[in-house]
């Protein structure tokens, strides 16, 4: 699941380097995605009024659902 968060982040961000992206189980059935990006491209991940980032949420619990997880993404 982390790779296809890193794979959108990077064609959205200025500087794909930066982008990093972990993930941590927080339960049996849930894990958490974090989303790290250059200060200067959070603005372009988060999308005009959280579009962006909340599309990736969106897949990311299509993913889940089907693997029967929960899953979480934060971009700090």
């Amino acid at each position: 699941m982390k790779e296809l968060i890193a794979y959108f982040a990077k064609y959205l961000v200025d500087d794909p380097s930066q982008v990093n992206v972990t993930e941590s189980s927080t339960g049996e059935s849930s894990a958490l995605v974090e989303l790290h990006v250059a200060p200067s491209d959070v603005g372009r991940v988060i999308g005009r009024g959280g579009r962006v980032a909340n599309a990736m949420r969106t897949l990311l619990k299509v993913m889940a659902t089907r693997s029967g997880k929960r899953v979480n993404l934060e971009i700090p």
